[in-house]
């Protein structure tokens, strides 16, 4: 594990080099601490560390099975994006995540997927493509 403030007894001080080099090792990277800055959210530091770490995508799990129209707990007519784009997303002002990690992860061409951490299928089912999602990208 690797942590953005030190913890000697828990997890090792992340750097960018020394985690990349564990993932191509072969291991599994964990990551702790966020960005080690208070005014960042967890969106943020996942987007930007799966930017240094060159990952393929942000996967996103919340409390809904991806990116409304609306917040479908108090609006039941809001409707889910299968795909939609960075600028749609912060234009809209849709709040599954901070403008700042769709703004930084729309920069650096990072897409996001956003699903449901309650669904049966889990993560297995997100990456098979089988649980409901929304995948966040460019413009097509």
């Amino acid at each position: 594990p690797y942590s953005a403030v030190s913890m000697p007894s828990v997890a090792d001080t992340f750097t960018a080099r020394e985690a990349k080099a564990s993932l191509e090792a072969g291991y599994v990277v964990v990551l702790g601490g966020g960005i080690g800055n208070p005014f960042f959210t967890t969106d943020t530091a996942s987007t930007l560390r799966a930017i240094e770490l060159e990952c393929d995508v942000v996967l996103k799990g919340t409390k809904v099975d991806g990116v409304y129209s609306a917040d479908p707990h108090k609006d039941p007519s809001a409707t889910r994006y299968d795909t939609v784009s960075y600028d749609e997303v912060i234009g809209k002002n849709l709040r599954v995540m901070d403008t700042a990690a769709f703004a930084l992860a729309r920069d650096n061409n990072m897409p996001i997927i956003v699903y449901a951490l309650n669904d049966a299928a889990g993560l297995a089912g997100v990456l098979s493509g089988t649980s409901r999602s929304t995948r966040v990208g460019k413009s097509n």
